[in-house]
């Protein structure tokens, strides 16, 4: 297997959609079991599912070079659709009594769009970066923290190769997306009281 066919594995099977889909029913699950992975199913179908819906659209109708949105300029709209399916999500959540992990989640995920999604407007920023370190610092809250730090460290880290290597975005880019996700969930967390 070449070194490009490999990266375009780890983007695909590590994509944005595919963590924010995954992530919410399996944190739900190890922090509270089956009634958890019921909140997550709901916050990934908004926050996850609702995204790669317009993305696909907008994929299968020509607007969109694929569902990695590689060109930058056509980002915006389906990064607002996220944006307002986010925010119904976290309302929903909060109107209906969620678990505060769940809460405390959708919350960072609706502040790193805030942050990147104007930021990706000059500058393209990696969403793999932000997605994939903002996931391992959820999933170190509800796993033993240092082996999920340690391993999610080593996933980030090819999810950041991956990137550069298939030339989409810069080692400052992956940096930065990395940085945004990790210290954002973190903050987070922290603001809710689950640090």
């Amino acid at each position: 297997m070449t070194a490009e066919l490999v990266a375009k594995r780890v983007t695909n099977i590590l994509a944005p959609q595919v963590l924010v889909i995954v992530m919410p029913p399996a944190v739900g699950l190890l922090a509270q079991g089956w009634s958890g992975a019921a909140w997550g199913l709901v916050a990934s179908a908004l926050c996850g599912g609702v995204p790669a819906a317009v993305i696909a659209v907008g994929v299968r109708r020509g607007w969109l070079d694929s569902h990695h949105i590689v060109d930058r300029t056509r980002r915006t709209k389906p990064l607002l659709a996220a944006v307002a399916a986010v925010l119904v999500a976290l309302v929903l959540l909060i109107l209906m009594g969620a678990p505060t992990l769940l809460v405390a989640t959708v919350t960072a995920m609706l502040i790193a769009l805030g942050v990147t999604v104007p930021i990706t407007l000059r500058w393209k920023i990696s969403f793999h970066a932000a997605v994939s370190a903002g996931t391992v610092v959820v999933l170190a809250h509800v796993l033993p923290a240092w082996p999920a730090v340690l391993g999610g460290a080593a996933v980030v880290a090819l999810v950041c190769w991956a990137r550069v290597r298939l030339s989409h975005h810069t080692w400052s880019q992956v940096t930065a997306g990395a940085a945004v996700g990790a210290l954002i969930t973190w903050g987070t967390l922290a603001a809710f009281g689950l640090s």
